[in-house]
């Protein structure tokens, strides 16, 4: 293996043990000692990486810029749907992405900002929902800004419920039905009849890195 290659993978194993141990204690909960213990590796091997604790949960949040990216599809309301259920999907399956969460929501001494996650979110929705207007799959005089605010927040919302609930085991299905209630007022009627929200291909599309078939 590749000297570079290997340090990629102590990088990653890194960022995996500490999000193992983010998720399960939070921020003030984790410490190096145990995220050592987790990977595997020696302190010196973090600090080669790592200046801090701080710093691998910096990278650990950064994780949720990947889990954001756009599909492709040729109907772009579709990629906002299933950009949703992609990350639905992976917040019951990644410990990265679940410790990526409760850094964001927590107030803990984790010093980054948490607004910077959600400004992704909505920098990532709205562009998608811009095309989709340009394309002509929304109904004329929807608000692109408001829109985009309204499906990251109601997301938010309900992965934050679901958590409580369920542990989020019924995630896919409320943003199923989150999409079910939103898409009659917003999509053209020959779009809507298109778009797939079944929590079904949520499953489907995290297997495949967020590309599935086009509707």
């Amino acid at each position: 293996m590749a000297q570079q290659e290997r340090a990629l993978q102590t990088r990653r194993q890194l960022v995996e043990a500490a999000a193992s141990v983010f998720a399960e204690r939070g921020y003030d909960g984790a410490s190096t000692g145990e995220i050592l213990t987790r990977a595997g590796f020696t302190r010196g091997a973090m600090y080669h990486h790592f200046a801090s604790k701080e710093a691998i949960a910096q990278e650990v949040v950064a994780a949720q810029i990947e889990a954001l990216r756009p599909p492709r599809t040729s109907v772009r309301l579709q990629a906002a749907i299933d950009i949703t259920l992609t990350y639905a999907r992976l917040l019951q399956t990644s410990d990265v992405l679940r410790a990526a969460v409760r850094l964001t929501v927590e107030e803990t001494s984790f010093s980054q900002s948490r607004t910077a996650p959600y400004q992704w979110a909505l920098d990532v929705i709205e562009n998608v929902l811009r095309e989709a207007d340009a394309g002509g799959e929304l109904l004329p005089g929807t608000p692109i800004p408001d829109l985009a605010q309204l499906v990251v927040g109601s997301f938010t919302g309900i992965q934050l419920l679901s958590n409580l609930v369920s542990g989020r085991e019924d995630l896919l299905h409320r943003v199923s039905v989150m999409w079910n209630v939103l898409l009659p007022g917003i999509a053209v009627p020959g779009v809507l009849r298109r778009l797939d929200t079944h929590e079904e291909r949520g499953h489907l599309l995290s297997g495949t890195q967020g590309d599935a078939d086009d509707v």
